[in-house]
Parts: structure tokens; sequence; C-alpha cells
């Protein structure tokens, strides 16, 4: 047997085995169960002590005395819902500027103070709240909070600081217009919510000014709409000092309000024959790499069962766990049915979700994707097919079980360290809610049964506006083949006016 024989033979043999190997594999994986998520582990958040100052500030003490640092977050009912829509914008601005400056010390003395501190100070605001975040360890906390108490209670806002952010604001905001993905949620905001950008628009960025900042510090920057949260190697005792001398000087502000009032005619509008898409809005974007498309809907289940009852009185909305479980199905992660039936089965996109955002009385939904302008009307009919599923099917138990264990487990991963904690603690008291709500979290996820996220779907899961932002003429015509009984209506990208499309 030559050499050119044996290697020829030898080839024959790695073959045969490794089909072998193959045959077996693939009895082995006939003969077996798919793997089932086991139960799902009790997560608990440690006692939360909680005290009040004299002007009204909640101050809540959750105490970790095996961690060396402390996380401290002053969460204020200050964000985007108590800002004008001609000032929009100004929450967030008035937010960052805390850093930026007090009246003993320039923002670049701020940063160099806690950073030398081993420390991290920051700002930020969303939709229902303004945070101002400490993060250091426990034998320097004396030093970091009196710097962090000093940035709320006497920001400079100086006017130099004011212009560079806003000049900082308005170019990264000309930028993300230029990005179809952000455009789509841009003008979502105003065509389907009802609301303006969190974040503002150019025209309103342009006309805030120090004195609307001052304002609207003055007016929502108060300790009787805030809550403070300490989390660490800290007790109740030393978290009562710590307040009480820098921040029992801090002044009320106006009476609190109810955390939401409903918009009437926003939260129900699906069409009488049920039709999964109601109207469908172009931004015509020339010449873009990709389209974005996004399907959204104000939904009328909010995060309080009754977001006008008192203080003492408000309760999670129980929807809101249903509301989680359908939207872990859909878009809430790689193996959700959205990502499924786009990225893995068809290549049309790298990834596709769907997400809640929550009101005290609603929420906005949206699910959102970008692909090639060739498929956008494809993925259009994709994401339809879709929601329709969830309205007229009822998930089964092989799909639902994993898909709440991915909430579970996401939830207990968030709840790992000090800042995490805080963060989801501080999310909860602007809305009127407790920190007892955690640890119901995982016991009303997993009880959330297959028929009521179909009853939920059938209520929420049509009426939907579509926005596709991309190249109109490659996809526009595929487009209104596929909707013909929709109203489309196209807007250039240039010439997007946000406050003519509530």
């Amino acid at each position: 047997m030559n050499g050119a024989t044996r290697a020829f033979t030898a080839g024959i043999r790695i073959t045969v085995i490794l089909a072998l190997a193959a045959a077996s594999s693939v009895v082995f994986a006939q003969g077996s169960q798919e793997p089932v998520p086991g139960a799902p582990r009790n997560v608990s958040v440690p006692e939360v002590r909680e005290f009040s100052l004299a002007n009204g500030l909640k101050v809540l003490v959750v105490r970790r005395a095996g961690s060396p640092l402390v996380s401290v977050q002053m969460s204020m009912a200050a964000g985007a819902a108590q800002e004008r829509s001609s000032q929009a914008g100004l929450a967030r601005m008035s937010a960052e500027l805390l850093t930026k400056g007090t009246r003993k010390r320039s923002a670049s003395e701020i940063a160099s103070a806690v950073e030398y501190l081993g420390g991290s100070l920051t700002s930020s605001s969303s939709w229902t709240s303004a945070e101002l975040q400490l993060s250091v360890t426990s034998d320097k906390l004396d030093e970091a909070f009196s710097i962090f108490a000093e940035s709320l209670l006497e920001p400079s806002f100086s006017q130099a600081e004011v212009d560079l952010l806003k000049a900082q604001t308005a170019d990264g905001l000309a930028y993300s217009l230029s990005q179809p993905g952000f455009l789509g949620s841009y003008a979502a905001s105003a065509f389907s919510f009802g609301e303006h950008p969190a974040g503002g628009s150019l025209k309103s960025i342009e006309g805030i000014d120090r004195d609307a900042v001052i304002g609207f510090a003055r007016r929502f920057f108060a300790p009787n709409r805030s809550t403070l949260i300490f989390v660490g190697d800290i007790d109740e005792k030393k978290a009562r000092t710590l307040s009480a001398r820098h921040l029992a000087k801090w002044r009320r502000g106006p009476a609190v309000p109810a955390p939401g009032t409903p918009r009437i005619g926003l939260a129900q509008r699906t069409p009488d024959d049920g039709a999964m898409v109601r109207r469908i809005l172009v931004i015509d974007l020339p010449n873009s790499g990709q389209a974005s498309v996004s399907f959204n809907r104000r939904v009328g289940e909010g995060r309080l069962a009754d977001p006008m009852a008192r203080a003492a009185r408000r309760t999670a909305n129980p929807e809101y766990y249903v509301a989680s479980v359908l939207n872990s199905v859909l878009g809430g992660g790689y193996s959700s049915r959205l990502n499924q039936e786009i990225r893995i089965k068809r290549g049309l996109s790298y990834g596709a979700g769907s997400s809640f955002a929550w009101r005290s009385d609603g929420s906005n939904f949206s699910t959102r994707t970008q692909t090639k302008n060739e498929s956008a009307a494809e993925v259009v009919s994709l994401v339809a097919d879709e929601l329709a599923k969830l309205r007229d099917s009822e998930i089964g138990g092989l799909e639902l079980i994993p898909r709440k264990a991915v909430l579970t487990g996401g939830f207990g991963r968030s709840l790992e360290t000090n800042r995490e904690i805080a963060v989801q603690i501080g999310a909860l008291y602007p809305l009127g809610l407790g920190a007892g709500e955690l640890n119901s979290y995982i016991p009303k996820i997993d009880a959330v049964e297959a028929r009521a996220v179909k009853a939920f779907a059938a209520r929420n899961m049509a009426g939907f506006d579509v926005i596709v932002v991309g190249d109109q003429s490659v996809f526009g015509e595929e487009l209104r083949r596929r909707f013909p009984k929709t109203m489309i209506t196209a807007v250039k990208a240039a010439e997007l006016d946000i406050s003519t499309l509530r």
C-alpha cells in the first residue's frame, strides 16, 4: 500500500469515526429532554430603616456591614415630567449642573476633591426623577458627604457652566438626530406618547437660560420631594448624624403634587377594527446606512394602581408584573420572539427588542430594531405578526418558565452591589412606592400566568403607531404595498419639527 493509498484509507477511517460520533450525539439528543430552569431563588433586600427630617426629607438606610463602600443617592421627584414642553431638557440640564460648581468650589475643584477621596460624584435625570449619587469608602464618607450636600444645597449654576452645557447638549443632540434609531425614539415621544423628548430639542435647549435653571432647582430640588438613600457600611445612627448635620437647613419647596396626572385620550386608542397598525410615520433620511423600525403605543396600565391616591395609600399596579413577563417573551433579550424571528432566523438585524417606559399613570411601550433599508417593510410585517400572536394565543409553559427566569435572575443580579440597591429603591420613592416592593418582585413575577399575559395583550397590543426612519426611496413603495389601507405620513428628517407631531 503506497503513501497515497494509506492517506486515503486514513481519511475514510476519520470520516467514519466522525459520522458515528455525530450519529450517536443525534440519538442522545433525541432521547433527552430539553433542560428546564430550576425554581427561582429567593432574593431579599436587607432591612431598610427609614426616618425623616423636620424639613420633610425621607432618609433610608440599608446596612451591609461586609462592604467597605457606601453608596449615597438623593432621588428627587424632579424629572422631565415637571418641565414645560417649551423648556424640554431643563430638568436634565439642571441635574447635570449640580456637580459643575458651588458657591465655594468650581467644577474642577469638586472633581479633584472627590477623586482625592477615591470616590465618585455624579448626577442624572429621567422622566420621573433627578438623582445625585456618591460612592466612597466608609472611612472617607464624612468628608465626601459634605461635598455631596454642598453640591445639592449651594450650586452656583454659573453662566459659564450653563453656556458650556448648552453647547455640549446641542452638539450631541445634532449628531444623534442624524442616527435612525435615536430619531425614531425622538419622534415617538410626541407622535405616539403625547410627551416631549426628555433630552430636549435644538429649539428648546437654545431657549434655556440660567434663570430657568435656577427657578427649576428652587422649585423642585426640595427635601419634601426627595429621598436620601444610604447603602453599605453605615448604620442608622451615622446616617442620622450626617443627614441632620448637612441637610437639616435645606428649605422645603412647594407642596408635593400627586406623582402623575392621567392624560385622557392617549391611553386607549385601539381602532374599532382592531387593526395592529394604526398609522405609519416615515422620516426620510436619504442615503442612510440603515433603517430604524419601531412600534409605539401609549398603554393605559401604569406603575401605580391608583396614581391619584394619597401618598400613604399608593400601591403597585399588579399589571406591571404581567407586562414585564409579556415584554420578556416578546423582546426582552436574545432568546425573545422578536430577536428569534428577525435576527436569528432571517439575519435581518443585529438585534430586536421591546420595552415599557413606566409612568405613574401609564407606560410607553415600544419595539425597536434596525435593518437594511431594503428589508424595512418586511420587518414592519414581521413585528406586526409577532404582536398579533401575543394577542391571539396563550404562551406555552416551556416558553413562559424560562422567560420569567430571565426576569427574576436579572433582578437578583441587580441587587448584588450597593449602587444598584440604591438605584432600585430610588426608582420607587418618586412614584410613591416603598422599598418593600422589591421583596415582592420575584414571587409576583413567578405568579404571572399565561392567560393573564394574553388578556393584557388583548387590551393593549393593537392600534400601534409605526415609525420608520431611513431612505424612503428604497422601502417606500414596498411599505405602501404591504399596508395599503394604513395612513402613511412622510416627512423629511431635515424638516422634522417635534412640536407638530403631537
